[in-house]
């Protein structure tokens, strides 16, 4: 058979930059299949205010920047999403009121989101329909659920979450965003019995586990794929002899279903400063890490023939 090739991204955190990437990833890399791994939407809303005399401005990256003009404020409103932000036009007065009112806050914030992430679907509709690429998104454990309606409306753009999907005549995959719990409390958390629960439920369905890709928003724990920083209860960094203190913080779930199942690839993110790959029996694990807040596009491409990986290299653009 002819070879497929993949090319996996992950933990965007609505980086409208990074997207703009990753959809044109499958020309530049000569890909036969997109896979977007979780924790693609953002999570801020930032409110850009019209003042008086008709100039805008708006506080991001602790910065004030301002828009004299149409053509200002449309490079003003890019430039926020661009940094994973949701921009919100307003004024002062209603800023106020918003601002006593978190159910309003929350309207708000979710419309902005599925308002963009819905010009993000069409966007890879119109780019790669009639190519041949297949595209698959996922949500993470950072992504509300209301992400998914906008995902069931596209008859191109596949979420595979929760099934065994066909990448070609060779290779299956399962695909789960839920993570297990963390201390940010994001809104897909579950305990490590239900994370299991969930990925045994798809993989009963595998027919083919040695070509199987396990496409697993969390890593296993222990991997070094999971290395972060230890956070004390202010979510702060722990500092231990003038040093940062890190730990594991994937999953013993995952790592239980990579080692049961010895699938043929897992692809992982989550923790994003773990770019790596290692081998957990034949598995080949990867996180490609992520530098969203930079606009800069980490990746893995790889190519699976026959039920092997060639090859794969992590990629960053």
């Amino acid at each position: 058979m002819a070879s497929t090739r993949l090319f996996f991204a992950t933990d965007l955190h609505g980086s409208e930059k990074c997207y703009f990437k990753f959809v044109n990833a499958g020309k530049f890399y000569k890909a036969n299949i997109l896979i977007m791994g979780g924790d693609v939407t953002g999570k801020l809303l930032i409110p850009v205010i019209k003042e008086p005399n008709g100039k805008y401005y708006a506080t991001f990256l602790e910065s004030r920047h301002t828009a004299n003009g149409e053509k200002e404020l449309q490079d003003l409103l890019r430039d926020i999403r661009f940094s994973g932000y949701y921009p919100y036009i307003t004024d002062s007065e209603q800023l106020r009121q918003m601002q006593t009112d978190e159910t309003k806050i929350h309207d708000v914030f979710v419309k902005a989101m599925l308002d963009v992430f819905s010009n993000w679907i069409h966007l890879a509709e119109e780019r790669l329909k009639g190519t041949g690429i297949k595209i698959y998104i996922t949500g993470g454990n950072d992504d509300l659920p209301e992400m998914k309606d906008v995902l069931r409306q596209s008859d191109y753009v596949i979420d595979p979450e929760d099934q065994v999907v066909t990448l070609d005549d060779k290779h299956e995959m399962i695909s789960e965003g839920w993570s297990n719990p963390t201390p940010w409390k994001t809104p897909r958390e579950c305990s490590e019995d239900e994370l299991w629960t969930k990925i045994e439920k798809m993989a009963s369905q595998v027919h083919d586990m040695k070509k199987c890709v396990f496409n697993l928003h969390v890593p296993p724990i222990d991997s070094g794929l999971d290395t972060c920083p230890r956070l004390d209860a202010n979510l702060k960094p722990v500092i231990r002899g003038g040093e940062m203190e890190m730990m594991a913080g994937g999953s013993t779930a995952v790592r239980k279903a990579v080692e049961t199942y010895q699938p043929l690839l897992g692809l992982h993110g989550h923790i994003h400063e773990a770019k790596g790959f290692v081998r957990i029996g034949p598995t080949l694990c990867l996180n490609p890490g992520s530098e969203y807040g930079e606009g800069i596009l980490r990746g893995a491409l790889l190519t699976l023939e026959n039920g092997s990986v060639k090859n794969f290299l992590l990629t960053q653009g």
